[in-house]
């Protein structure tokens, strides 16, 4: 290869710009035996990659050579040049002294330009190290040449890196102004691996301004950019897994470290990045609550740390690990004084979780009993809740509320959990996506809990109702962001769906689905995660506050609403009801939890014939459960309808089984706000059904045979046949037979009614129909009755389903259920085409009023966050559903279907779903098949 100095020289931004090219071009130089000079270059560039994307002793092999080279042709700007980059590569492999040595070797023998340039890549060295200021003095000195020399890349580097410092001094806007220049100088270039890391960069300032959807959003587009260049992501992963914490996403957080870790170590990666990926994996497992993880992966961090000279990083690591241990019991004096003085020192750093270490300070001195020790280190923290993002914020007031227990101060207390938890809210309210919103709540459990119990011990049980309501079921309570009409989004969930059923075949085969469907499926669905991830959500607002008496007033003298609140560890049952809250106290809420596991399992028995026997067992694990969540409360319930407002972490008991529940008019709700929300809402007009009969099921659906024809019975044109199901309503152009039938029923636009044919006799729907009739009766006789739409075989695919869904009054789904315990968001109901998943329900405009879901597992949830649940159920709540029907257990299909018929059954006279579902039990055959199932379903919300 015959080249001249400037075309070789070219080989160096083309390694950020295309790196594999500039390494083959590179090696093809070599091969040539070039000049002394000339070979410089080539070993430089194959060091640069070497060391960011494979060996970092190859790395050093190569940047030795390039320096001998550099010193052969005499040449002490080429020399200064690979000094530092040797430099650069030493620090990273964990040898600080003769990193800086070298540096300092460069900067003697560089000049004007070259010399500007070694500064900033010493100034990179100094953020690495987390010397700020330092870093911040030689950007200073290089930044002005580098302009001077018109040279654009190196320009936008410079002003990029004094970004990141700034950031990691918590000086936004100046980071936000310099990302901002640096960008502009980008697009005038053809630098697509440095435009990446600009792209990373402005996620890492909207992740500090406190935007994580933007955040995410721009990491994820980051690393597509620097997906087509090959570039390892190893920065990104620390960055993203930041994010990821902030947004209550802990336990991926981990994985995705952990993961960056093993691939780091597999090509003999950065040693300093193997430590700030140790770090992060650390600060996920104490926030996922596996201290022991913590402890591990902290203390290593620490020792590579202090081996490589850091102490910004090493400082930050020692945090982490006396929270580890804190966490794992060892509280200790020792402790104290070692998270003061690390406090001192991040302070010093002028570094943003300064608060965090003189928060967990004065929480082991509080434990101790060292009041004077606990208020000094607890004042420090509580500077922070005036300034800064909204975590450094809600550090503290929850310092704040501390320093006012220990004063004895409720008051104290509860403003300042109010307060805190008023930044969560509008922190929360930024973000779209469901599950972000769910599991940010996680960070203002502490908050939450200090109210509780200042409540409990001054206030009285209204005031610790406000306080149970304040933080229960938070995400339901906001407008819900719909997901956006993306296209790649759109496509990926179509492409989810076919995957998905191909899968589903494979197993209903009795094989396993091919491996390459399985990875292929859990790709689509991490794609389809992201993307929601990145939705924003409305400006914060204060919503709809609780109020007591409305509550009571709503409720009257009849209905009684029983929340169960857990405060160390124990059931408070919260019984309203008679226009007052009173307080009794259960049992141990590990002792229930076990116990509800126990029912779970005697339930699933009880679905298969032959395990009569179980059935005093379960029965007599029902009162076992009565005494522990309702305890004496249960002799004061009165006669009339109950709702049931448990904690998350007990959404698996079936209420109907207990025995003072077991004969009433049972519902259950997420929160008494949730109730109030679902008695409101008004049912859409029209009064639409829809009946979905999904494939695979045991039964064959046969309830929803039997219900199309019970509807459309009414002597109006179209009536089913006896013993064939309702015509299958489909659009124009869409699969399926029949004639099109709208919302209102009608065909070609007329009334779906023949001159001179009454309406339906003898059965009213009732409010449900939108008709203003409670309790059916005459005045709904005289009204048309609206033919349902059956979807059923090919015409019961997920677009036409959403579509017949959205607005409905009353739909009714007979479709296998999955919860998937791992990523609620994709538990899903089987149709025709794949699994209609919680993703597709999110984009309905209007969820139906009322829907029944007839199969196993669709009122399971997952409980994240503070005490929220993510699933099926909860999905439809906030898109305007006031009831569902829902099951908690596997069931047996064939005992279903007289359930179901007798529940519909009771609609039609006007009952509630909660009236109709208790009525329907009692009419049950005494077996106990047909009990399990009964006792599996339950009511949710106030339709």
């Amino acid at each position: 290869m015959t080249a001249g100095n400037d075309s070789v020289l070219q080989l160096l931004p083309m390694v950020f710009a295309a790196p594999n090219e500039a390494l083959a071009r590179a090696e093809e130089l070599l091969a040539a035996d070039p000049s002394p000079l000339h070979a410089s270059v080539a070993h430089q560039v194959i060091g640069i990659w070497q060391r960011d994307f494979g060996d970092t002793r190859l790395a050093l092999a190569h940047l030795r050579r390039a320096r001998d080279q550099a010193s052969r042709a005499d040449s002490p700007e080429r020399e200064a040049d690979v000094l530092a980059t040797l430099g650069v590569a030493l620090v990273h492999s964990g040898r600080t002294r003769e990193g800086l040595a070298a540096f300092e070797r460069g900067v003697a023998r560089g000049s004007g330009h070259t010399r500007a340039r070694v500064l900033f890549r010493r100034a990179y060295v100094w953020w690495v190290l987390g010397r700020h200021g330092e870093a911040l003095e030689d950007v200073r000195r290089a930044i002005p040449v580098l302009r001077q020399a018109d040279d654009v890349i190196w320009t936008a580097r410079a002003l990029t890196l004094r970004a990141t410092v700034h950031l990691a001094l918590g000086s936004v806007e100046r980071a936000d102004a310099d990302f901002s220049a640096a960008e502009r100088l980008w697009d005038t270039t053809g630098q697509e691996h440095d435009k990446a890391d600009a792209v990373e960069s402005r996620g890492l300032a909207a992740f500090r301004s406190g935007d994580v959807p933007a955040a995410l959003r721009l990491l994820d587009e980051a690393e597509e950019r620097y997906a087509k260049l090959g570039t390892p992501t190893f920065m990104l992963t620390i960055r993203r897994c930041e994010v990821l914490m902030a947004a209550g996403l802990a336990t991926e957080a981990l994985a995705e470290a952990d993961a960056a870790t093993a691939a780091l170590d597999g090509i003999g990666g950065q040693s300093t990045r193997r430590a700030e990926l140790l770090l992060v994996a650390a600060r996920a497992a104490r926030l996922a609550d596996e201290p022991r993880t913590s402890l591990a992966r902290a203390a290593l961090a620490v020792r590579l740390f202090a081996g490589q000279r850091r102490t910004w990083y090493e400082t930050h690591a020692r945090l982490v690990l006396l929270e580890a241990r804190v966490a794992t019991g060892r509280a200790s004096g020792r402790l104290v004084a070692d998270a003061a003085a690390v406090a001192e020192r991040l302070a010093a750093f002028g570094a943003p979780a300064a608060p965090e270490a003189s928060l967990l300070a004065g929480r082991i001195a509080l434990g101790l009993g060292w009041t004077a020790d606990a208020e000094r280190h607890l004042a420090v923290a509580a500077r922070s809740r005036h300034g800064g993002p909204p975590l450094a914020r809600m550090t503290g007031w929850a310092a704040q509320a501390l320093r006012a227990r220990a004063a004895g101060s409720a008051r104290g207390v509860l403003e300042a959990c109010r307060r805190g938890l008023d930044v969560l809210d509008d922190h929360r309210m930024t973000l779209g996506a469901s599950e972000l919103r769910a599991r940010a709540t996680a960070q203002g459990a502490e908050l939450a809990a200090l109210a509780q119990e200042a409540s409990l011990v001054s206030g009285g049980p209204r005031r610790l109702l406000v306080w149970s309501e304040r933080w229960r079921a938070t995400v339901l309570t906001a407008p819900p962001t719909r997901p956006p009409a993306d296209p790649a989004l759109l496509s990926g969930m179509t492409a989810f769906r076919e995957i998905a059923a191909r899968a589903e075949e494979a197993r209903t085969d009795g094989g396993r689905p091919v491996p390459a469907l399985e990875r292929e499926q859990r790709r689509l669905e991490r794609e389809i995660r992201s993307r929601t991830l990145h939705m924003r959500g409305g400006a914060p607002g204060d919503g709809d506050r609780f109020d007591v008496g409305r509550l009571l007033r709503r409720l009257g003298d009849d209905v009684r609403l029983v929340e169960l609140a857990v405060l160390d560890g124990r059931v408070q049952v919260l019984l309203c009801g008679q226009g007052r809250v009173r307080r009794f106290e259960a049992g141990l809420l590990a002792e229930a939890e076990r116990e509800a596991e126990h029912v779970q399992a005697g339930l699933r028995r009880l679905a298969h014939p032959g395990a009569e026997a179980r059935l005093p067992l379960v029965e007599a694990a029902g009162a076992r459960l009565q005494e522990l969540l309702l305890g004496p409360a249960a002799a004061h319930l009165g006669s009339g309808p109950v709702v049931v407002v448990p904690p998350g972490r007990l959404h698996r008991v079936p209420w109907a089984l207990l025995p003072a529940l077991r004969e009433r008019v049972l519902s259950v709700s997420p929160s008494a706000s949730s109730w109030l929300r679902a008695s409101d809402t008004a049912p859409p007009p029209g009064g639409r059904q829809v009946l979905v009969r999904g494939p695979g099921l045991a039964s064959g659906g046969a309830e929803v045979t039997e219900l199309a024809e019970r509807y459309g019975a009414a002597g109006a044109p179209g009536t089913a046949t006896p013993g064939v199901a309702a015509p299958v309503a489909t659009t124009p152009g869409a699969s399926g037979t029949g004639a099109y039938r709208g919302p209102e029923g009608r065909t070609d636009g007329t009334p779906d009614r023949a001159e001179g044919t009454p309406g339906r006799t003898g059965r009213g729907l009732g409010p449900a129909d939108g008709y203003g009739v409670p309790g059916g009766g005459a005045g709904a006789l005289d009204r048309p009755v609206p033919r349902p739409s059956v979807l059923e075989g090919d015409a019961a695919r997920v677009p036409r389903v959403l579509r017949e869904l959205d607005g409905a009054a009353l739909a009714h789904i007979a479709a296998h259920g999955t919860f998937r315990a791992d990523s609620p968001l994709f538990s899903s109901l089987r149709m025709a085409d794949g699994p209609l998943i919680v993703h597709d329900l999110e984009r309905l405009d209007r969820s139906p009023y009322r829907i029944i879901l007839s199969c196993c597992d669709t009122a399971r949830f997952a409980s994240v966050g503070a005490d929220e649940l993510l699933g099926l159920v909860t999905a439809l709540l906030p898109l305007g559903t006031a009831g569902v029907v829902a099951c908690s257990a596997p069931v047996n299909d064939a005992a279903v279907v007289p359930l179901m018929l007798t529940l519909h059954k009771g609609l039609d006279a006007g009952l509630s779903l909660a009236e109709a579902l208790r009525d329907a039990r009692a009419a049950l055959p005494g077996d106990a098949v047909h009990q399990a199932t009964g006792w599996a379903f339950s009511a949710f919300g106030a339709a």
